[in-house]
């Protein structure tokens, strides 16, 4: 374990100028008097690592050291193929220099390592889209991918609901989710994301901006993300569930939602909970919460009890009969349907 970490150390290391020790702590998930402890080892070793002393000092390999410990792993090596989306690169534009990475990469494996790019491959495999959905790449993002990559600005008109609007954007980064490519780009001064689909022109422009070094598009789209679900679950509705309910609730609605209306529910001595969720609208909850049938009661808003009351009382119109009757029907006429054409009751529907 110490070996492989003193190894990452001297790469950290060789990466950059120079690096703190909180920074070396952080990365390695270590303390800083172990980061010590692991300077003085390589010293000892004959790796050129210099501390510099004093609040802005650090530790720096000397005279442009550069180790040869850069052999892959197996696990490494797969992983290193797990690492790219083939469908995110080909809709990028980017699909020959992906292809083109991963020969050269395969080609400086080690022999015994050389079927880690097809193992990998045969075993892990992403399909970003969601389901019922034909994916359809934007025509403008490989334009916009390249802007991304040589932080380029961007003059781009954006549809928004019936209107086109210009902006002018610095393009930090691209997210796909579920199927759909975002971009997240600074505009005067601030962050916001827009989908890629939704721009009607891309012009990049020839000067460059200058990167917020700061910037983590993993935080920021996490972050917005979770301020995109706070916004749009401004609704509430009051539902009684069954114990299966409860378990369906997370996968027919918002799962955070339903996790904490769950956590506050109160629990019947029947066994059913009842929780107050947040929800986008009453037409959407009526849509996602129908799915649960009979594992869910809607108690408010009253109009949406009531449409809920309208459905079951339509589907008690359908089936009714067979639940009322299904016994005697097994004993009369509907001793035909097996064979075909049976005259009772008219249960001919498909």
């Amino acid at each position: 374990m110490r070996a492989a970490r003193l190894i990452q150390l001297v790469l950290l290391l060789q990466s950059r100028q120079s690096m703190t020790g909180s920074e070396l702590a952080e990365r390695l998930e270590v303390s800083e008097r172990t980061i010590a402890r692991d300077v003085v080892a390589l010293s000892e070793a004959g790796i050129p690592v210099y501390a510099d002393r004093g609040r802005t000092g650090g530790y720096r390999l000397i005279g442009g050291y550069r180790t040869r410990l850069t052999g892959l792993g197996r696990t490494e090596a797969a992983a290193l193929f797990l690492s790219g989306v083939p469908s995110a690169l080909r809709e990028m534009g980017l699909a020959d220099a992906g292809s083109a990475a991963r020969l050269k990469v395969s080609a400086a494996l080690l022999p015994e390592l050389s079927d880690a790019p097809a193992s990998a491959a045969q075993r892990f495999h992403l399909d970003a889209p969601g389901w019922y959905q034909v994916p359809k790449p934007p025509a403008l993002l490989p334009t916009i991918a390249e802007a991304v990559w040589d932080d380029r600005c961007l003059s781009v008109r954006y549809r928004k609901q019936d209107t086109e609007a210009e902006r002018e954007l610095e393009p930090y980064g691209l997210v796909l989710k579920a199927g759909v490519w975002y971009l997240a780009a600074r505009v005067r001064g601030g962050f916001r994301v827009y989908r890629v689909d939704r721009f009607a022109s891309v012009s990049a422009a020839p000067e460059q901006f200058a990167r917020d070094e700061d910037f983590d598009l993993s935080a920021f789209w996490d972050e917005r993300a979770a301020d995109f679900l706070r916004s749009i679950l401004h609704d509430e509705v009051v539902v009684r569930l069954s114990p299966d309910g409860v378990r369906q609730l997370p996968r027919a609605t918002d799962p955070t939602a339903a996790r904490e209306a769950l956590a506050a529910g109160e629990s019947d001595p029947d066994g059913r909970v009842t929780v107050t969720l947040r929800v986008e609208s009453a037409e959407v909850a009526y849509t996602q919460l129908i799915a649960l049938g009979p594992e869910a009661e809607l108690l408010a808003p009253p109009a949406l009890r009531a449409r809920f009351a309208e459905a079951a009382g339509r589907s008690a119109g359908l089936y009714g009969r067979d639940a009322a009757g299904g016994a005697a029907g097994d004993a009369g006429g509907g001793r035909d349907r097996s064979g075909g054409g049976g005259s009772g009751g008219g249960d001919d529907r498909e």
